[in-house]
């Protein structure tokens, strides 16, 4: 796998918080500044949310879910919150991201975020009653980009690391994406997303590295997927060059193309069809063993 990016090493770990962690805490990735931070603002502090099942039996299976928004914003209603909820219904431990934005900050800012929540949960598993081998990540749009750039870009801890938690893994047990920005050199490339995450110019090489068909390999975790096949905003081809680089390395996937929904449909809960998108999730991790 590419190495973590090199500023996961810079920082310090952020103070541990008391068992049990409270549902609605936001926690800080890095206590004071985050690496690479341009300022204290809000928009300078990744985060993540916590959103906790009403029970919490040990060896919980837990997510990270990456909102969209073209990599200029962050959906946290209907790619966030509503998305956590319906995790915490199926007694999974949910934890929304808020990652840093271009075109404040561009690579490998989001992908480091992303990076070090995982490696929170994992250093924090037994403390949260989380299973440190299902930790999974999910992403919807943009975010199902940092969703696949983390399932393809990740090591087992950085041993020269002074901070602990960059000692743990970075690697994702599953990966769920919804309608995914994957590719960043097609022509159907979402490019509000391209330029916000690499600026304009892009470079050609790092574009190719983190178009997500190029980067999958046997390692990359077991992936569901779906998207829609009247996406304009972010075609379908997208996961399906994703879809098809998982089968050609031998990973376990499944991917639903829908007939009808915009871009951008969340649960789509007021559309009959498609929100049954949740349903063959929850199908698939049980499948997988992911469902208690």
């Amino acid at each position: 796998m590419a190495a973590s990016v090199a500023f996961a090493q810079q920082g310090r770990g952020p103070q541990l918080p008391p068992m049990p962690i409270q549902d609605g805490q936001i926690l800080p990735l890095w206590q004071g500044q985050a690496p690479g931070a341009q300022g204290t603002e809000d928009r300078d502090i990744p985060t993540i949310t916590v959103y906790l099942p009403r029970t919490m039996p040990a060896g919980m299976t837990a997510v990270i879910i990456c909102p969209g928004g073209g990599y200029g914003a962050l959906a946290m209603n209907h790619e966030g919150r509503q998305v956590a909820n319906y995790f915490n219904n199926l007694g999974i431990a949910a934890f929304v991201l808020k990652y840093r934005l271009g075109p404040r900050y561009h690579h490998p800012v989001e992908i480091g975020d992303a990076q070090r929540a995982i490696r929170t949960l994992r250093a924090n598993a037994t403390a949260w009653r989380i299973n440190p081998d299902h930790i999974g990540i999910m992403g919807f749009s943009a975010g199902g980009h940092l969703a696949v750039s983390a399932s393809t870009h990740f090591d087992a801890g950085i041993a020269s690391a002074t901070d602990a938690i960059d000692k743990v893994g970075s690697r994702p047990d599953f990966s769920i994406l919804g309608y995914p920005v994957v590719s960043l050199v097609e022509p159907w490339t979402h490019q509000g997303s391209k330029k916000n995450l690499l600026g304009d110019p892009a470079d050609p090489a790092l574009a190719r590295s983190l178009s997500g068909e190029n980067a999958v390999t046997a390692q990359t975790p077991p992936t569901f997927i779906f998207h829609t096949n009247a996406d304009t905003g972010v075609p379908a081809e997208n996961s399906i060059v994703y879809f098809l680089a998982l089968r050609k390395a031998g990973v376990t996937a499944e991917m639903h193309i829908f007939q009808k929904g915009p871009h951008g449909v969340g649960m789509a809960g007021d559309d009959a069809a498609l929100s049954e998108w949740p349903k063959l999730l929850a199908n698939w991790l049980r499948g997988n063993s992911l469902l208690k």
